[in-house]
């Protein structure tokens, strides 16, 4: 079993050195479980990615990390994944073992992260929240930039999201995304909101923005350089649209009678402060909302490093869903 997580913790390093998810930090705090705080040593001792990769390089690399690391999860979580189509769009359906009956009825819709461009959570975001929420996941396949740009990935996922009210009750179908998977989440709810849908019981917001606008304060801590690799799959992603059009960027809607949201960040994500300020938003609109931050982990850490901190907030993140659903 050590094996198997070691080995997934230097496919972790190739990946985050590869693909920009860590930039140049302080070392990381005693606060850090120990076997944590090894792993990031291990991290931040790699060398900055490199800022001349291609879509097609980033999204190979990305694809192979998916592969390897979905399949040390499955050791430790006993989940089945089919390759569907659901409204004509395509969906990995992940059912865990043991699920009980009475969640028969109930299902988690997944947005995935990987900055608008690449699929960087559609198996590693899910696998452990099937298994630990006991419930079926499905997650949305859409269409990327920068072939497409906004509101393409929106409209996939409202049509998937369509075809499950065909099946499941609003009150037993929760959503939730990482990084751009958590923009796409609240866009998703907000369209809904837009269309007079019904709304799913409860979202999960993981590291996102839901003011693309502007940039929060953790975000200034990175370099011109850091910075303009991280906000590079956006700017495809947005295209024309108006920053500020409340169904892009959904801080400017009215927020009153948003599902019930958990917001998840850490102390070294760039979208913390994004994070935070829209769960305060939401608060001051009276939506229930909760905020756990990780302490000195990178960005989404939970999707793709496999270390104690990412069992706990996959947990967490469960738990929320089986309480609301």
């Amino acid at each position: 079993m050590m094996r198997t997580v070691l080995k997934l913790v230097t496919l972790a390093v190739m990946v985050a050195s590869a693909s920009g998810q860590v930039f140049k930090q302080p070392p990381p705090p005693d606060t850090l479980s120990p076997g944590t705080k090894a792993v990031m040593e291990q991290i931040l001792a790699a060398p900055l990615p490199s800022d001349t990769l291609t879509v097609a390089q980033k999204r190979a690399i990305s694809d192979d990390y998916q592969a390897k690391a979905s399949k040390v999860q499955l050791g430790f979580y006993d989940v089945t994944i089919t390759e569907s189509t659901i409204a004509g769009v395509p969906v990995r359906i992940f059912t865990p073992k043991d699920m009980p009956e009475a969640n028969a009825g109930r299902v988690l819709l997944n947005v995935h992260g990987g900055g608008f461009m690449v699929d960087s959570g559609s198996l590693t975001e899910n696998i452990p929240i099937a298994a630990l929420a006991k419930m079926k996941v499905v997650s949305v396949l859409y269409r990327m930039a920068p072939e497409h740009a906004f509101p393409a990935a929106v409209d996939d996922t409202v049509a998937v999201y369509r075809e499950l009210l065909k099946t499941y009750q609003p009150a037993h179908i929760g959503m939730y995304g990482t990084s751009a998977g958590a923009v796409l989440t609240a866009q998703t709810v907000a369209r809904l909101r837009h269309d007079k849908l019904p709304q799913p019981a409860a979202i999960g917001f993981f590291a996102g923005a839901a003011d693309v606008s502007t940039t929060g304060d953790s975000v200034q801590f990175l370099t011109e350089a850091e910075r303009k690799a991280t906000v590079s799959g956006i700017e495809d992603y947005i295209g024309k649209t108006d920053r500020k059009d409340p169904l892009l960027s959904p801080i400017y809607s009215d927020l009153k009678g948003f599902p019930p949201t958990l917001c998840m960040s850490s102390t070294r994500d760039l979208l913390l402060s994004s994070t935070a300020l829209f769960h305060r938003a939401l608060r001051r609109a009276g939506v229930e909302a909760d905020l756990v931050v990780f302490e000195a982990l990178p960005h989404a850490f939970w999707a793709w490093l496999p270390v104690e901190e990412s069992r706990e907030a996959n947990e967490i993140q469960a738990a929320f869903f089986v309480k609301h659903l």
